[in-house]
């Protein structure tokens, strides 16, 4: 695993507090949704599908969005036939996850708003500053993991227009207290704390259901030498991440832009260093 980077320090904050964020065990989450609750009553998140049902499975949000910060998804999945004398179809089984922003270490969103709305808190963690947003929307695809959207309703609804997202509770940071949708879980599946701790905690987690026999659980987000440098939300998942709508192998949208960039300046040179040849001897 490589060495993670402080994303507070690196953004210049000077000697900020340990890195917070959150380590969600599905293996252990009844999607009962008190976290989708939770989130929406503490910020003031609009119902949203919360009261409905999208009639594909019990899930009724669908995803994450700028007014469903927390997304608890149902996935269905039933096992192979059984290759024995009744030939009935296996067992379901019930994968659930409370998906949220994953406040990367390499935010692309963060890399790409131009009002700075969008910043780095000394937590490490993203926040968008509503009144500064200007709607743009450049942090939508920039988001490898879908997580972030401009907010729809009607017109004098509060933040229409604007990007929103997970804040990891920012305020209630401030103040000492943990996120209200961790405070809200009933079997601790979302856990908050140091992000340092969390990926040991996970570490151990992960060892522990690998000797209980289920070798397919596995870790999302934890590596620092992945992608988006380490999530400050990571997962312990029960089968690949596509499955619960992840992708991958996430990276960091704008990456390679000072490549970009330099390949850019190269080509105009090249063109303007062209055009003044031609003028040259033309007028000779």
């Amino acid at each position: 695993m490589s060495e993670a980077v402080d994303p507070a320090r690196a953004a210049g904050w000077i000697d900020p507090p340990p890195r917070k964020g959150f380590f969600t065990d599905t293996s252990i989450c009844i999607g009962c949704k008190a976290c989708e609750v939770a989130c929406k009553e503490w910020n003031g998140v609009p119902e949203d599908g919360l009261l409905s049902m999208l009639g594909s499975s019990y899930d009724n949000t669908g995803a994450l969005g700028a007014s469903t910060w927390r997304h608890v998804a149902f996935v269905e999945q039933r096992s192979p036939t059984d290759p024995g004398e009744t030939g009935r179809p296996g067992d379901f089984r019930w994968l659930m996850s409370s998906d949220v922003c994953k406040h990367c270490t390499y935010a692309a969103c963060l890399d790409v708003c131009p009002t700075g709305s969008l910043f780095r808190t000394e937590f490490g963690t993203v926040v968008v500053q509503d009144d500064v947003c200007n709607g743009c929307g450049y942090c939508v695809p920039a988001c490898p993991f879908g997580v972030i959207d401009r907010r729809i309703g009607e017109q004098g609804a509060r933040n229409v227009g604007i990007a929103q997202k997970c804040t990891l509770c920012y305020d209630r940071l401030g103040a000492g207290s943990a996120p209200a949708c961790a405070q809200a879980c009933p079997t601790q599946s979302i856990q908050f704390g140091d992000v340092d701790e969390l990926r040991e905690r996970a570490a151990g987690r992960l060892a522990a259901l690998h000797d209980a026999g289920m070798a397919e659980a596995r870790l999302y987000g934890e590596d620092p030498g992945d992608g988006i440098g380490g999530a400050g939300a990571m997962f312990l998942l029960l089968d690949d991440p596509e499955v619960y709508g992840l992708p991958p192998d996430p990276v960091v949208s704008t990456r390679d832009l000072p490549v970009m960039w330099r390949r850019a300046g190269l080509a105009a040179l090249t063109l303007l260093a062209g055009a003044a040849a031609a003028f040259v001897g033309g007028s000779s």
